[in-house]
């Protein structure tokens, strides 16, 4: 009986369907776990592993030229007992490289930590609210990009607005509901936002603002921040089953999304005057974008399309890494060659991204240049990018090799 009871597990384990694959000829359903003889009450699991070299010219002249990394390892579960309710973990690694590794694997760098629970509940066919760690964001689609299926080797980094200042790896701790009206879908939350961010300055009188108006003035006023992202869906329409937003469908779909979405958090920002007084500044942002994905004609051929504007307010000449007051702009564009989807593809594309700040004259402008192979679509893929950083005479580029796989 037992050696019955495990191989019909074993069965279970590998008899699924797929709402995550794009336009692997093999992947099918990935690892569904059916705990009912319908398949109604199931878990799954997804694990991928993407890691890279980078040569990077700009360095110090003691320092290597190339190096290599594990860009992200991640493990996500999530099971439904009934279409009512469902929970998803979700966890891992980022960045693991010989900087942030340690002796014996217990540095903070080579830490697994917890990137997504919640739990959701139903209400009705079309929508649903939830809470936990969570990434139902607002501002754009990319502040809600999927890392198992990006066009581009990474997400525009400017696009995950909050990472690391209000919420933990572009994750908050609140509620969020989320649906859809016909063709148009909505996610709108509400959080608590972190109290130490990565902005850990100590406001200069007179000087410009700095996110920590939580850890500075206290959570009664500048405890919760505010998210939400709105898109109608003209032709094919977008699974919101789980938050993650698709980066390109490799012509499985024929897409086109107009958004607008915004990110709130009142005195998220703190500035002191000329006596030192503290001061809570709100910060806002406001994106509106468009994506469209569609294949061209009957040969595999496919085209990926993305635009967004994006209004940053931080506060008073807010300027801390890659974020400041100012606005931005941003676009990528890739082609899927005509070719057998059970072989080989290429997806050549580029990006650029321009980002003013007020605090600084000149814009930073970011041109990416690359390749995907997809030998099973995204399930097995190897990225090669070119990305050039320029801000006014400082000029960096470097050169990126990653390959990926999940299953």
């Amino acid at each position: 009986m037992k050696k019955l009871t495990l191989l019909l597990f074993c069965i279970s384990l590998f008899s699924f369907q797929i709402i995550f694959s794009q336009g692997s000829p093999d992947y099918g359903g990935g690892l569904k776990v059916k705990i009912s003889e319908d398949g109604s009450k199931y878990f799954r699991v997804i694990s991928w592993a993407q890691v890279q070299a980078t040569y990077n010219d700009n360095v110090a002249a003691d320092a290597s030229k190339l190096n290599f990394n594990v860009r992200r390892a991640r493990v996500l579960m999530f099971s439904q007992i009934n279409k009512n309710f469902l929970i998803l973990t979700h966890f891992g690694l980022n960045s693991l490289n010989s900087g942030s590794m340690s002796p014996v694997g217990k540095g903070d760098g080579a830490q697994l930590f917890m990137h997504d629970v919640f739990a959701q509940w139903s209400l009705g066919e079309d929508h649903a609210v939830g809470g936990g760690l969570h990434y139902f964001n607002g501002i754009s689609r990319l502040n809600n990009q999927s890392t198992l299926n990006m066009m581009t080797l990474d997400n525009n980094r400017q696009s995950w607005s909050t990472i690391g200042l209000s919420d933990q790896f572009a994750r908050h701790v609140g509620f969020f509901a989320k649906g859809k009206f016909g063709k148009l879908q909505y996610r709108v939350a509400i959080n608590d936002a972190i109290t130490n961010g990565l902005d850990a300055r100590t406001p200069v009188n007179g000087g410009d603002a700095v996110y920590g108006g939580k850890r500075l003035i206290g959570s009664k006023d500048a405890g919760k921040a505010y998210a939400g992202y709105f898109e109608y869906n003209f032709l094919d329409q977008e699974s919101n089953f789980l938050p993650f937003k698709v980066g390109t469908y490799l012509g499985g779909k024929k897409v086109f999304n107009i958004g607008a979405g915004f990110f709130l958090h009142p005195s998220g920002s703190v500035v002191a005057n000329s006596s030192g007084n503290l001061t809570g500044e709100d910060v806002s942002i406001f994106a509106v974008d468009a994506f469209y994905d569609a294949p061209l004609g009957e040969n595999g051929s496919a085209i990926t399309a993305y635009a967004t504007y994006q209004s940053n307010d931080y506060g008073k000449n807010y300027k801390f890494s890659a974020y400041g007051t100012g606005s931005m702009v941003y676009t990528h564009l890739g082609y899927v060659f005509a070719g057998d989807k059970a072989k080989t593809r290429f997806q050549p594309y580029v990006s650029y991204g321009s980002n003013s700040y007020d605090a600084i004259s000149d814009n930073l402008n970011v041109l990416g240049i690359g390749t995907n192979v997809y030998m099973s679509g995204h399930n097995s893929k190897i990225t090669l990018e070119y990305l050039n950083q320029k801000t006014g005479p400082s000029k960096t580029g470097m050169v990126t090799l990653q390959g990926m796989i999940y299953l």
